[in-house]
């Protein structure tokens, strides 16, 4: 773990099968996380289950399992009930929200979105 003036730097876990989308989340996030990242759910599933994640950014719209069945996936096993789940996704009507707040997700950004309001998001659930 990486540690910030004698903390450990948070851990992010972004999952979207766009290169330039998890480049553009690196980025904003900066050097203030720890940014993993996973192109599926599968990869997904494995990060969150060989280290400790402080949130979850999850794009909805990914071939195979999307968003948000990964999302009901994770909500469904005990040990990350309370995980910080923020779905980042370009689907902003009022029935993708409901949709993404029934599957579990803490949180629900639409793209394109702005540095600092990713940035303030995240920092919203994560205490360093």
């Amino acid at each position: 773990m990486l540690m910030t003036a004698g903390k450990p730097t948070p851990t992010v876990l972004v999952v979207d099968d766009s290169p330039i989308a998890r480049a553009k989340i690196q980025q904003a996030l900066g050097d203030g996380y720890k940014v993993l990242v996973a192109d599926n759910a599968v990869d997904a599933l494995s990060a969150i289950y060989n280290q400790p994640v402080a949130l979850l950014l999850l794009d909805v719209t990914m071939p195979g399992v999307d968003g948000l069945e990964l999302c009901r996936t994770i909500r469904s096993l005990p040990q990350f009930e309370q995980l910080p789940i923020v779905m980042l996704t370009a689907r902003d009507g009022a029935f993708d929200r409901v949709q993404g707040r029934l599957a579990g997700a803490t949180e629900y950004v639409t793209k394109p979105f702005d540095d600092a309001q990713l940035l303030a998001t995240v920092a919203n659930f994560v205490k360093c």
